[in-house]
């Protein structure tokens, strides 16, 4: 498995896990656990959570299967983010959906978080969403005391563009070491917006949420989807690829940009098809050719 450096002292493997769906695959501590050790075995030892995830249940239920084997804590690393406030019954103090940046709320999350996952520490936090009501001050105080205390090693943000990213990162006195986006062949605003590339201007990498775009566009039948449809079969017969997911996968693999797309299913035949992308290389010729499929247009 490749690996990403992301601080000098941090690496990620180049594909992540993600958990946002774990609570709705009902699986028991023994299947949780069976599948992070099929994860570490594979080479993926980076695990994506948020505190909210499952109805703020997910990051427990993990907690709750690496307590049965706690040794696999020192093979991975631990992301998970805060900031976003849903009603929840897990949570019945919090009366609405909005988002929290206050000092007291990172803190008292992120304590939370370590509580219901069983850990000491996290690898990286970050800042879920961008907060319109955002003090970049206390923010700042809290990536300190939490950084100080040792119960988070850095911090970046997620679903930041890049005047917001600058904005948080001119308060910090520490780099924030990576944006969590959304980024896929079928949803370029990233690409497009300058997103990307604040990330390779910082040299940082970024993790792509979605990067399958949610399937859409495996099933949905709008012009865009079938046309990028249509390219995507045609490269995987091209290139020798088993599914079209493997070529959407290496696309964003292929790109400069080191992303690191997060694999948000329970199913470790999707897993390994995610990690088998990395054995396919795009020629340029093919990449533009998604590119201008999805887009619905020439470049210039």
């Amino acid at each position: 498995m490749q690996r990403v450096d992301i601080t000098n002292d941090l690496s990620f493997s180049r594909i992540i896990h993600g958990l946002w769906r774990l609570a709705d695959w009902k699986q028991s501590s023994e299947e949780t656990l069976s599948l992070i050790e099929h994860n570490l075995e594979r080479g993926i030892t980076t695990f994506d959570h948020a505190d909210l995830y499952g109805s703020y249940e997910c990051e427990e239920l993990f907690g709750k299967a690496l307590a049965l084997k706690p040794s696999l804590r020192d093979e991975m690393e631990i992301v998970t983010k805060c900031g976003i406030v849903i009603e929840s019954p897990n949570r019945p103090a919090h009366q609405s959906h909005h988002y929290n940046t206050s000092k007291e709320h990172i803190i008292a999350s992120t304590e939370q978080s370590l509580k219901s996952l069983g850990i000491d520490h996290i690898d990286v936090l970050l800042i879920h969403r961008p907060d319109p009501f955002m003090d970049p001050e206390q923010v700042a105080e809290a990536f300190s005391s939490l950084k100080q205390e040792g119960k988070v090693r850095h911090f970046g943000v997620s679903n930041f563009k890049d005047h917001q990213f600058n904005m948080l990162q001119s308060y910090v006195d520490q780099p924030l070491v990576t944006n969590q986006i959304e980024l896929s062949a079928y949803n370029l605003e990233n690409f497009e917006d300058g997103t990307l590339n604040l990330c390779q201007e910082k040299r940082m990498k970024p993790m792509a949420w979605s990067p399958l775009a949610g399937g859409q566009v495996f099933t949905a039948n709008d012009e865009k989807a079938v046309r990028l449809r249509q390219t995507v079969e045609k490269v995987a017969s091209e290139i020798g690829a088993e599914g079209m997911d493997q070529v959407l996968y290496a696309w964003l693999l292929n790109h400069p940009a080191n992303i690191m797309p997060i694999v948000g299913s329970g199913k470790p035949e999707r897993i390994d098809s995610a990690i088998d992308a990395l054995n396919y290389s795009l020629t340029r010729d093919q990449w533009f050719e998604i590119l201008t499929s999805s887009m619905g247009y020439d470049i210039p």
